[in-house]
């Protein structure tokens, strides 16, 4: 069965910017047809699309967002990343990873916060 666990820092300075992997075991990012995908909650909050990259590479991002997103993967080592540029407090929230909307990391709390 295909798992995914989000890493990276729990703590990011205003201005800088967020990186988050979502390492995939039970399966390949590249074979597997869905669309691995980034998304978060605000504390308080719904749940806000961030964007997600396909089994092919294409990607696509929550137009509000776009300009401040990239997500990556490495082939090589099953995994996928996102990076969120010029990050406020309001980037705070918990981060998830997700296949297809299907199956889910556990979730990630980042603050943003000098």
């Amino acid at each position: 069965q295909v798992q995914l666990r989000e890493s990276g820092p729990g703590l990011v300075k205003p201005s800088q910017t967020l990186s988050l992997t979502c390492t995939v075991s039970g399966g390949s990012i590249t074979t597997n047809s869905y669309y691995w995908a980034w998304i978060r909650q605000p504390p308080g909050k719904g749940l806000e699309w961030i964007g997600y990259i396909s089994d092919t590479g294409s990607t696509y991002y929550n137009p509000s967002l776009k300009s401040r997103t990239s997500i990556n993967r490495d082939t090589t080592k099953n995994q996928f990343t996102l990076q969120l540029r010029s990050v406020t407090p309001e980037d705070t929230g918990v981060y998830y990873c997700s296949a297809g909307s299907v199956l889910w990391g556990q979730g990630t709390l980042v603050t943003v916060s000098s």
